[in-house]
């Protein structure tokens, strides 16, 4: 796929409104829209743009806030099916995501939804999702949307708070049928700049880890976390009898997460599903915000246009940044990294610690050999 041309996912913020009030809430959401909303005249131009990416639109991921507070989202989603781009939706988990919702997705077209998992116990995703009883009802949904047909995706961000309980998370995603897990690394920015992140070695020990959860039937992918491809890479070309704690120098963090997966299901399978395809912000991705304009990405708010200015598609192929991003044009180490097109780092990550979209990922801890010679 010739990511110079076409992203593969478009993100539409098609609010900002939102009943629930996550800790780690890039949006900083809240219960009311805010000013400056695309119209409904104006979403249903920017899906009609889409077409201009070619003969394969990108898939286009309706989200928020809440994408369920936009009273007009199912006519929304009725004119992208009838153009043939796929959409996908990225609900809260609030008293409006009934079961008559849940039909009307599937109804309207949709085949898969996103829904955020960020614990394995109650007190720890209900803590995070600042809401009593929220786990038990995320469960719930899962549930409904399975039986409704629909492809779910779980969506977790790991923090310090969570991190001792991902295995568990995978355990419980596999009882539950859900297909794919989607593994959001923290980037400072929303009202997650009051969240502790984890270290860059214990970024490395949950990437071991979703490797291990991904020999078991699941879809694992990052966000904000593309060294996680590094890791993949690394452990496909590891013989089975070899200690990935002990080669890779991991701490006790993976063998504690590690030892409790195999516990739960037993011996993994030889093949792995892990996703490793090279997207990052800006290649393969571009993110609407609530108002029309665009950025690379959800988690790195670096303005370079409004789609009531100018077309998404030519802001997307044209932008000097994005383009920069592409051709992997980064300083530091990943600069210098041997895995810079798979992985590339988290470029809202160094938005937010650096200013420099093209800087490096400080939240990877791998030296490349280049940068160690030269040191």
């Amino acid at each position: 796929m010739d990511f110079d041309r076409r992203p593969i996912l478009v993100f539409w913020e098609t609010t900002r409104a939102c009943l629930l009030a996550c800790r780690h809430c890039r949006a900083e959401a809240q219960e009311e829209p805010l000013p400056g909303e695309l119209t409904h005249a104006e979403g249903l131009a920017l899906i009609d743009s889409l077409e201009g990416f070619g003969e394969r639109p990108p898939v286009l991921i309706m989200t928020g806030g809440d994408v369920l507070m936009r009273a007009d989202v199912f006519e929304l989603v009725g004119h992208t099916g009838s153009l043939g781009i796929p959409v996908g939706l990225s609900p809260s988990v609030t008293p409006r995501l009934t079961p008559e919702a849940i039909r009307a997705m599937w109804s309207h077209g949709v085949r898969s939804a996103s829904v955020s998992l960020d614990g394995a116990t109650a007190s720890t995703h209900d803590g995070i999702r600042g809401v009593d009883g929220h786990f038990e009802r995320t469960v719930e949904v899962l549930d409904l949307m399975r039986d409704e047909g629909l492809s779910i995706q779980v969506n977790t961000t790991v923090i310090r708070d969570n991190v001792e309980e991902l295995a568990d998370v995978a355990v419980l995603l596999r009882q539950l049928g859900v297909p794919t897990w989607e593994v959001f690394f923290l980037v400072k920015v929303g009202r997650g700049v009051d969240v502790d992140e984890l270290t860059p070695a214990e970024n490395e020990d949950v990437c071991h880890l979703l490797f291990d959860a991904s020999q078991y039937g699941l879809a694992v992918r990052t966000v904000e976390g593309p060294f996680f491809r590094r890791v993949a890479v690394w452990r496909r070309d590891l013989e089975p009898a070899v200690d990935p704690a002990e080669r890779f120098g991991l701490s006790p963090l993976y063998s504690r997460l590690a030892g409790r997966l195999r516990e739960r299901l037993g011996e993994p399978e030889p093949v792995s599903h892990a996703q490793t395809a090279g997207t990052r912000d800006g290649k393969g991705i571009v993110f609407v915000s609530h108002d029309g304009d665009v950025y690379p990405a959800g988690f790195m708010p670096l303005r370079l246009g409004n789609v009531k200015e100018r077309s998404v598609v030519d802001i997307y192929r044209d932008d000097p940044t994005l383009r920069a991003i592409r051709a992997a044009r980064f300083t530091g180490r990943c600069g210098e990294c041997e895995f810079r097109d798979v992985c590339g780092g988290s470029r809202a990550r160094a938005w937010a610690t650096f200013g420099d979209p093209l800087a490096e990922d400080s939240a990877c801890i791998y030296r490349p050999a280049r940068a160690d010679a030269r040191s």
